[in-house]
């Protein structure tokens, strides 16, 4: 991690593209702000961009905007998150996922700086450094035909990977110190200690959500548990080596993964309404179906 670090510092002082590989929560987006935060233009917008949660039609508005009567609904002219983020950094997270009849107008905005909102009939100029964030192996969707291979060039110039937390061992109780001292700031919980059989089960756990399941795991034990020692009861039950049941006996994992089919069929797999009927925000949707493989 040390010498990602030092290379994301270097690789912040050019305006080159960049791509962040790794698994689901591993910090992606994290990493994107730190270059952005250490580069030239850090006085200027940071804008992202999930690419897997909007639909085709969407994300094309959602990156280069429309101009009123574009299309049903469009009301007014609105800036597209290029536009927002000239002279800055946009980060285009899952960019695997970006349909392949957007990935073209992608191409000409990294290789000429200029593209055409929807709907409109004059180019618009920008200066925006494109970091891309990926969980998908992109040579793979490029030979699978998923991905332009032209794109897939430009916008891996400094390609880097993010390791999971399972290879980082030594990271995993400064994280977790980091969370709690987060939760410490908000209250209404402090906690002042840990018991070394809720650190051994920390440190033995494979965390395969990542450093963003950590980071839950240490919000769930500010909700369940009280006061000022960190118990092995506040961990949740995977956490601790259990299997996380419901009423029924049905583990709670399965449980949700059905709720969300039910849910998205009743939808007709929109998952906007989908996502508001669940009670989550698109993006935790989206999370939730890579976690549960309905993707």
């Amino acid at each position: 991690m040390e010498a990602l670090f030092s290379t994301l510092r270097r690789v912040a002082r050019s305006h080159c593209t960049v791509l962040l590989s790794g698994e689901t929560g591993t910090g992606k987006e994290f990493a994107a702000r730190a270059i952005h935060a250490e580069s030239p233009r850090r006085k200027a917008p940071f804008q992202a961009v999930n690419c897997a949660t909007f639909s085709p039609t969407l994300l094309e508005s959602e990156l280069f905007g429309h101009v009123r009567g574009a299309f049903t609904g469009a009301m007014r002219d609105r800036a597209g998150l290029f536009a927002l983020a000239d002279r800055g950094t946009l980060l285009l997270d899952e960019v695997a996922d970006t349909p392949l009849d957007l990935q073209g107008k992608l191409l000409r905005v990294m290789q000429e700086k200029t593209f055409l909102p929807v709907g409109a009939t004059r180019t618009v100029s920008v200066d925006v450094r494109v970091i891309s964030a990926t969980n998908k192996p992109l040579r793979r969707e490029v030979a699978a035909g998923r991905f332009r291979e032209d794109l897939s060039y430009r916008i891996r110039v400094v390609p880097l990977s993010l390791p999971p937390l399972r290879e980082r061992e030594g990271d995993v109780e400064a994280l977790f110190w980091h969370f709690v001292d987060a939760m410490n700031a908000a209250g209404p919980r402090h906690i002042d200690g840990v018991r070394r059989a809720a650190m051994d089960a920390i440190r033995s756990y494979h965390w395969p959500g990542n450093v963003r399941e950590l980071q839950s795991a240490v919000e769930y034990a500010f909700v369940v548990g009280d006061g000022p020692i960190f118990e092995v009861d506040d961990l949740t039950p995977e956490v601790r080596g259990e299997p996380a049941l419901g009423p029924s006996g049905v583990s709670l994992a399965d449980a949700e993964r059905e709720r969300i089919v039910a849910v998205l069929a009743r939808h007709n797999g929109r998952r906007g309404p989908a996502a508001a009927e669940l009670g989550m925000s698109r993006s935790t949707l989206w999370r939730k179906l890579y976690a549960h493989q309905l993707r």
